[in-house]
């Protein structure tokens, strides 16, 4: 295992794709969402209001926070309508039945 790098859940944990979830790690909340099969990190918090990002849905790849529907690309964190501003992003992996995650 890369240095911090920590385990986050189970594979059998993970939201189907299409949907995101939340996870606690350590004393921060993540959005673990599932873009295709494609699994990405970002900080579940969103930078308009603080909205729980997981609890949102999944459009043409963005996570769209359920309170005003600001949407972050999975991938890269970038909030669609503001060119310089992004979520953060983290490391994520998956290693046979264990999910990890870098939030350092």
């Amino acid at each position: 295992m890369m240095p911090g790098f920590i385990k986050l859940a189970s594979t059998t944990d993970l939201p189907a794709p299409g949907e995101a979830k939340e996870f606690l790690c350590g004393e921060k909340m993540v959005c673990v969402a599932n873009v295709n099969g494609t699994l990405s990190a970002l900080d579940n918090v969103c930078l308009h209001r603080g909205g729980p990002l997981a609890q949102g849905h999944i459009e043409d790849g963005k996570v769209v926070c359920p309170w005003h529907g600001w949407q972050f690309d999975a991938q890269t964190g970038q909030i669609g309508h503001h060119t310089n501003a992004r979520t953060q992003v983290f490391p994520i992996k998956v290693e046979g039945e264990d999910v990890f995650i870098d939030v350092l």
